[in-house]
């Protein structure tokens, strides 16, 4: 239920998919969470955060979409 109310928050805050983003990114670098299990509509924002912070290969294969 916490947890339930955290995400909640989260994605009340200004910019929820961004603040989503990091958190799961935070996650999967802490090992918490891995890269698979995250939400699809999050991959690229999490892939992101991860190759900023120089540990992209915990994303395994992941090829982000490319940008047209």
């Amino acid at each position: 239920m916490i947890t339930r109310f955290l995400f909640w928050l989260l994605f009340q805050l200004e910019g929820g998919d961004t603040m989503m983003a990091m958190f799961f990114a935070q996650r999967v670098i802490l090992g918490k969470t891995e890269f698979n299990d995250v939400p699809e509509s999050l991959k690229s924002g999490v892939y992101e955060n991860l190759k900023d912070s120089g540990v992209e290969f915990l994303a395994g294969d992941y090829v982000p979409p490319t940008k047209a």
